[in-house]
């Protein structure tokens, strides 16, 4: 699924040269192909080696002129043939991928993908490849899909490949705390990451009323590169101004020139600019949460005998009072350090005199797991616990629990915890993040309090829409979406009784 969503993640090329060469190559290839001749056919008809001509079907190198007429002269082709960038009408929808500008933008090489292989898979079926890519480009337009959330799309891709954790920069963050003889806990201060920004990467630094701006109020901070000027907004938090500094730490230890200089509403320019978003924040979480003792009271918490919210809070305390940082947090160590493989992280919003819940971000790690955001303005399941815990949460208040949330349909469980709070950069909007576990045989032999009494298992469905829960007390909408596929299939089977009959 991952190799195919990719293909419409398509890069092609940064430059003109990179265009000719490629289109030079496809053209060779067909011309060749037109002769039902092998490369090694082709190598003994022109004295050219077989390496050397899989390279110019590949768009690594271009032949000389003297190369180009020795090609022509064998496939009894003009020179303009191969050497013309125009494309005849097999390979026209090739050049409309080469030529996109939308596609530039993502490095495939994230996703283990060859440019090389790529080519060869297009230029091989253009139209079909082409028609397929156009189809997923229609569906992403249908469902309102823009360049914002279709880069965010890929970025979870690229994170969920690699479990979302990246050894690389937790060794960075390492030396760096050892370097800078950090005391890298709850107690660091955002003093000491100040200090290090302006004496060691000459920022100058201040804080800023936003509220005179408008729209801006919102702003967390805002980075003036001409002048390595950081502006904080004077509403923050201790532990969010903590983060936006070790962020802007991670941009430079980790020397990310290309980069949004706005948080946390981003104002980006390309995919670049919101991967070493990625990369800066990571290197952050990271940095206020280190992995070793992460681990280390995680693992203690899981051998408590009975679910207590208390104990979760406890957790998230001796790090941080974000608990958004922690959660995400998680994401990074319970695949790759603990072995629990299954998991999802979900933030959800729900705004200020409105009913609707909306999934702000999401993450899946294996495979996506049973609740995923929906953008076709269904209602998500109101007895999932983060969803619960929104319309519960009373003014100023941070509130904790989990549950055990069966999904019948799929005949499977997940430990789920969430925390919910207010926002404080909004007009009364309120978070919930929650971290889900698929329960299986090693995840429950691994957390002591699966089976505590305080924990209840609920039966719940994704989106009220899609649900089968007949009695459900906080069903929002019918399930139109499962009558719907109902039908289809009592059509099947009446059909395949009539058939039988005759």
């Amino acid at each position: 699924m991952r190799i195919i969503a990719s293909i419409i993640y398509i890069w092609i090329m940064n430059s003109e040269s990179d265009f000719i060469k490629t289109v030079f190559g496809l053209k060779l290839k067909q011309q060749r192909q037109k002769k039902n001749w092998s490369l090694q056919d082709l190598a003994v008809k022109t004295g050219l080696s077989k390496s050397y001509l899989n390279e110019i079907e590949n768009g690594k190198k271009y032949p000389k002129h003297d190369k180009i007429i020795q090609l022509s002269e064998a496939l009894h082709c003009t020179y303009d043939d191969l050497v013309s960038t125009k494309l005849d009408k097999s390979l026209a929808p090739f050049n409309e991928i080469l030529q996109s500008d939308f596609f530039k933008e993502v490095p495939l090489e994230l996703f283990g993908i060859n440019k090389n292989n790529l080519i060869s898979i297009i230029s091989d079926a253009p139209k079909k490849v082409t028609a397929f890519i156009n189809a997923l480009i229609e569906i992403s337009q249908n469902y309102n899909l823009g360049k914002e959330r279709f880069y965010f799309a890929v970025l979870r891709s690229f994170q969920e490949l690699y479990d979302n954790y990246f050894p690389e920069i937790e060794e960075k963050v390492r030396f760096f705390i050892e370097e800078n003889q950090l005391q890298a806990d709850k107690n660091l201060k955002p003093e000491a990451l100040l200090s290090i920004l302006e004496e060691k990467f000459g920022y100058h630094i201040q804080s800023e009323n936003f509220e005179k701006y408008g729209t801006l109020d919102h702003l967390r901070s805002l980075y003036i590169p001409e002048r390595r000027l950081l502006l904080l907004n004077k509403k923050l938090e201790k532990d969010q101004k903590t983060f936006i500094l070790a962020k802007e730490i991670g941009f430079n230890v980790l020397e990310l020139k290309v980069r949004p200089n706005t948080y946390s509403w981003l104002d980006f320019g390309s995919f670049e600019e919101i991967l070493n978003n990625f990369y800066a924040s990571y290197f952050a979480g990271a940095l206020l949460i280190p992995k070793e003792p992460a681990i280390e009271k995680t693992l203690d918490f899981f051998k408590h005998n009975q679910w207590e919210a208390c104990n979760f809070e406890g957790l998230i305390n001796n790090f941080t009072n974000s608990p958004e940082t922690f959660y995400y947090r998680l994401t990074n160590i319970l695949s790759a350090e603990m072995g629990i493989k299954d998991l999802f992280y979900l933030c959800l919003v729900k705004k200020k005199n409105s009913e609707k819940i909306q999934i702000l971000k999401e993450l899946h790690l294996n495979h996506q797991q049973a609740p995923h955001a929906n953008a076709t303005n269904e209602h998500y399941c109101r007895r999932w616990i983060a969803v619960k815990n929104l319309h519960h949460l009373k003014e100023n208040e941070t509130l904790t629990d989990a549950q055990i949330s069966h999904y019948k349909d799929q005949g499977i469980s997940y430990l789920v915890i969430s925390t919910s709070q207010k926002n404080p950069f909004s007009d009364g909007s309120n978070r919930s993040y929650c971290l889900g576990i698929l329960l299986n045989t090693q995840t429950i032999k691994r957390i002591s309090f699966i089976k505590s009494h305080s924990l209840k298992t609920i039966n719940v469905g994704v989106t009220c829409e899609s649900c089968s829960i007949a009695d459900c007390e906080v069903r929002q909408a019918p399930p139109v979406r499962l009558e719907k596929e109902h039908f289809n299939l009592n059509m099947k089977n009446s059909i395949e009784k009539i058939r039988k009959d005759l």
